[in-house]
């Protein structure tokens, strides 16, 4: 296959596989966790491997075909783009890290976890950082809440750092960034947001009453859905979607759901397997490298 081909190719499926993508809600929790990340991920990935393999064989050779310079150079702009947005974006992290310290009021220890405190009346809580995330907190999530409700907040907060939420988030966000322009790309971020919150409050509520955590998310929300105000945060009631009334209405249904019953639809290990052999397609330009001529 020509280089132009192989170029055409990989943009054609990448934006018919995401333009084809409908979201199920009615599903459990880990197929809907597998489908997202398979439709977000797939597409973006192909195109990255598809410029390094266009990039690493050059202009010449028999394969390069007409266009070859064309290719060539469309493969380095993407990936000049696709370090260009991670630079920037490292950048938001650092200064987003870095000024959730230089306003925190004090650092003070909740239930175990160390925690800085900003001087904000609107109640809330997040992790700051990337790999080792810092617990941030609110004066106004110290007052609004009790000590047990309070123990819930911090008990979700410590499940976005058992799950490394903070990094995976810096990995997505860059190639939300980078392919925005593909389609279903905000409505599959939003579905990855809201599954991410889902996974922390099945997690949390292993360790204190799902009613609790229930009613702690409520309080929090009564005081206003708050805006994510930097990249970095991963927040207990932070706007995670353009209809944050109908995610906080699925979290409340899914903790009652556990209240009742207990943990439910963890993913299958068979599927983690499936879900990984369908990204290594996006690894199938690289095999054209051996073959280049």
């Amino acid at each position: 296959m020509s280089h132009l081909g192989m170029l055409l190719l990989g943009l054609g499926l990448s934006w018919l596989w995401r333009a084809q993508v409908r979201l199920d809600r009615s599903g459990g929790w880990g197929r809907r966790w597998q489908r997202a990340w398979i439709h977000f991920l797939l597409p973006p990935l192909l195109l990255l491997t598809t410029a390094l393999a266009l990039a690493w064989m050059g202009p010449w050779g028999q394969m390069a075909g007409v266009g070859g310079w064309f290719c060539y150079g469309c493969a380095l702009l993407l990936l000049a783009v696709a370090g260009g947005v991670a630079l920037h974006w490292i950048w938001e992290y650092w200064r987003s890290y870095r000024r959730a310290h230089l306003q925190a009021l004090a650092q003070v220890d909740l239930h175990g976890s160390p925690a800085y405190v900003l001087d904000l009346e609107i109640p809330f809580a997040a992790q700051v950082g990337v790999w080792n995330a810092q617990l941030v907190v609110s004066r106004g999530l110290l007052e609004q809440l009790d000590d047990e409700h309070l123990r819930a907040v911090i008990a979700h907060e410590e499940a976005h750092r058992h799950y490394r939420d903070t990094l995976w988030m810096f990995g997505v966000g860059w190639l939300r960034r980078l392919t925005g322009w593909l389609p279903n790309t905000e409505a599959l971020w939003e579905e990855l947001l809201t599954l991410r919150e889902l996974r922390a409050d099945r997690w949390a509520a292993q360790r204190v009453d799902p009613l609790l955590l229930g009613e702690a998310l409520l309080q929090v929300v009564g005081y206003g859905v708050v805006e994510q105000p930097a990249a970095a945060w991963v927040g207990f009631a932070m706007a995670v979607s353009s209809d944050p009334r109908q995610r906080l209405q699925e979290r409340i249904d899914a903790l009652l759901q556990q209240a009742e019953s207990g943990p439910v639809d963890p993913l299958p290990h068979s599927s983690s397997i499936r879900g990984w052999a369908w990204l290594g397609l996006s690894l199938l330009p690289l095999l054209a490298i051996p073959f280049h001529t």
